[in-house]
Formats: C-alpha cells, sequence, structure tokens
C-alpha cells in the first residue's frame, strides 16, 4: 500500500512553507478525516538539511516550546540550506498531555520505522522514516523526561556506522554542547526502535536529547535547546549570522547497563533520597518503598548495586512494580 501520510509542501520548493503532514484517520465523527500533524519548511537553497521534531511523547513540552520560538527566529533569519520543522510529532499525544497517543496507544520513539497498517502513530514513524529522512543530513529529536522522570540534561547520540558518520556526529554534538553527552546502543531506551536511532541507521548525524522532567517546563532545560539550535544551525552554515552563546564544557558519560538502575519490585509509595546529578557510591541508600497493605512494616530499602552518577529518577511517588526509579550513568575519562 505504501505512506498514506501526505502534505501540500513541496520540500525543494525555495522559501518557507507551512502545512500539516495528514495522517488518515478514521473515526466515529469523521469517516473520510486525517490528524493534522504540523510541518514546516525553510528552504534556503544549497546547503545540508536539518530535520528537528518534537512533541514525540506529548506530555515532554520543552521541545515543544522551543521549537515553536525557533520557527518565529527562523522566519525572520536568511537561511542557506533548509530546515524542516515538526513541534507536535505525535499531536495526538500532544493534545492530550500524554507519553502515549490516546488514539491507539502508541509509543512513537518505540515504533520505528512505522507500518501504514498499524494505527496513526506507526504511520508517523513511517512517513519520517521513509519521507523525510532521504532528505535529512542532520536530524535532532528533542525529549525530556516527561510526567515520570526528572532527568539531568544530557544528548544522547548512536555511535556513527562509518568513519565520515561518527566525524559528523561529534562535530554536531559539539556544536549543541548540551551539558551532558552520551554515546548509546539504547539499552533500556527504545534500541533501534528510536527516531534518532532509526535516522542514524539511514546515516543521518542523528541526536536527541533529555532537558530535565516533570509534569511542568524545566526554564533550564529550554535555555539549553534553544542555545544548543541556535549553535547547531550556525555552525553547520544553515544560519551563520544567528548569534548563540558560546558553549559550555561538555561532560561526557556512559549509560551503565540497565541491571544497575533501581525497579520497583512491588507497588507503593517511592520516597527517593537522591538527586539527579548526585554521585552515589555501591551501597548507598537510593530511596525506600513503602507497600500499601500492611502499613506497620517497614518500607524496603533500595540500594545502589553501583557507584555512579544519577541521571534519571522517578518523579511520582505512586509507583508499580516494574517501574524504573534511578538510573545511573557515569563519567568517560578517556
Amino acid at each position: 500500500m505504501g505512506n498514506q501520510v501526505w502534505t501540500t509542501i513541496d520540500f525543494d520548493k525555495p522559501g518557507f512553507q507551512s502545512d500539516f503532514a495528514r495522517v488518515p484517520w478514521s473515526s466515529d465523527s469523521s469517516a473520510y478525516g486525517w490528524i493534522p500533524v504540523p510541518l514546516l519548511c525553510f528552504n534556503g537553497g544549497d546547503g545540508p538539511t536539518l530535520l528537528l521534531t518534537a512533541g514525540t511523547h506529548g506530555d515532554e513540552y520543552e521541545g515543544q516550546i522551543v521549537l515553536r520560538r525557533l520557527v518565529r527566529i527562523l522566519a525572520e533569519t536568511e537561511i542557506r540550506g533548509r530546515v524542516i520543522v515538526m513541534p507536535a510529532l505525535n499531536r495526538p499525544a500532544v493534545l492530550a498531555g500524554r507519553r502515549t497517543s490516546p488514539l491507539d496507544g502508541g509509543n512513537l520513539n518505540r515504533l520505528f520505522p512505522g507500518r501504514e497498517d498499524s494505527g496513526p502513530t506507526a504511520m508517523i514513524a513511517q512517513y519520517v522514516t521513509e519521507v523525510l529522512f532521504p532528505l535529512a543530513d542532520y536530524a535532532i529529536d528533542l525529549h525530556s523526561g516527561g510526567s515520570s522522570l526528572d532527568y539531568l540534561p544530557v544528548a544522547f547520540a548512536h555511535r556513527g556506522r562509518t568513519a565520515e558518520q561518527s566525524a559528523r556526529l561529534d562535530s554536531f554534538l559539539a556544536g549543541f554542547a548540551a551539558p551532558n553527552t552520551v554515546l548509546t546502543d539504547g539499552r533500556g531506551g527504545g534500541g533501534e526502535t528510536t527516531l534518532y536511532a532509526c535516522a542514524a541507521a539511514h546515516g543521518i548525524a542523528a541526536m536527541t536529547t533529555e532537558l530535565g522532567g516533570g509534569p511542568g517546563l524545566s526554564p533550564g532545560g529550554v535555555a539549553i535547546a534553544e542555545a544548543g539550535l541556535r549553535r547547531v544551525l550556525r555552525n553547520l552554515g544553515i544560519a551563520p549570522d544567528l548569534d548563540a552563546p558560546k558553549p559550555d564544557i561538555v561532560r561526557h558519560l556512559r549509560m551503565l547497563p540497565p541491571a544497575t538502575t533501581i525497579y520497583a519490585k512491588a507497588d507503593g509509595l517511592f520516597e527517593p533520597c537522591v538527586q539527579v546529578g548526585q554521585e552515589v557510591r555501591a551501597g548507598e541508600i537510593a530511596g525506600y518503598l513503602h507497600g500499601f497493605d500492611d502499613v506497620t512494616s517497614p518500607p524496603s530499602t533500595l540500594r545502589f548495586e553501583a557507584g555512579g552518577i544519577v541521571i534519571f529518577r522517578r518523579f511520582p511517588v505512586l509507583t508499580s512494580a516494574g517501574d524504573a526509579l534511578v538510573g545511573l550513568a557515569q563519567e568517560v575519562t578517556d
């Protein structure tokens, strides 16, 4: 059947265009309707193409805010090359303020490269993979911890598959200059089914971010993302005259294996004893899990099995068995 998502945008046409990626969705209220996913294209001629996305998870707001700001900035900036912007990629999830789509339960960042016959969320992934990735040289998918996690500000990237891709990626990450950078294989975080991993598999220099967390908005995360995007646009020569702050020193981290992550083994109330960014040692107390049934019993004590830096921590207190509570990273020193 092929990709059913369509748009009126001509990506080769010079200038600015704004429309939607129209995702077919037949519902009780609209038999032949479509989901309007905002899509913008700035084309200034010869130069690289940068794909920018946010709202892949609807409850992560920092990237959504930053890309809306950036659109207004780009509208008044001379562009060389092309910038494609999708600030609400999983629009049904964005409107619902949820990580997953209320239409089909789809987690967009676990469905790449997508399919045309598995609901609207997989169709969005397929459109990005089959239509937008072939146009792009670089891609940034902006994430944050969302409703369930508090996250250290960090940029993630899968290692390049060729020397040329690795060199472009290193320069790309250095330009964005998040306070922390992690090269990852995706273990525990979606593997090859995420947008940035799929982009890397297509030869694109791609990265994603975590920009804080919780159900609100992190001003620090917004500032990091806007500064990073400004530097990237300038360094790639797409907007060479764009003002951008000088980068701070970047710390390089590696994620520790999922086996070192502390998970809830029962339902309960999570009482954390550590903060994101804190350095901890093996054996230290990460927190307590208070059970629901026998209130006279002491809580379970949760201890770290390895030392490292707390890179994420569960935000809600209410916890179910299997929830990730605290994750660790270590600094790369060589």
